[in-house]
């Protein structure tokens, strides 16, 4: 008989994301705050405020906005197709 923890350990290191916990995605207050600005200024649609200047927070976690961004685009995405499913 097998160990069932050691199998289910196995089966998740194997997955995309093994081992990330978003206590370590988003350590920082500034990652967050950064991957929040991406992500409502595409759900709002706001015109992007974010500029590569020296003064800009967002400048060294720039891959976090970014992240945020993307995130936008794929609840833009699902919210047309729960539209989509209930309306039509």
């Amino acid at each position: 008989m097998k160990n069932t923890s050691q199998e289910d350990s196995k089966a998740r290191s194997r997955t995309f994301f093994a081992g990330i916990s978003l206590k370590e995605l988003f350590s920082t207050s500034e990652e967050f705050h950064a991957f929040l600005i991406g992500f409502f200024e595409v759900l709002c649609p706001w015109p992007p405020h974010h500029s590569i200047n020296s003064t800009n927070p967002i400048n060294s976690e720039y891959h976090y906005y970014l992240a945020g961004r993307a995130s936008g685009v794929i609840a833009w995405i699902a919210i047309a197709k729960l539209i989509q499913v209930t309306f039509f």
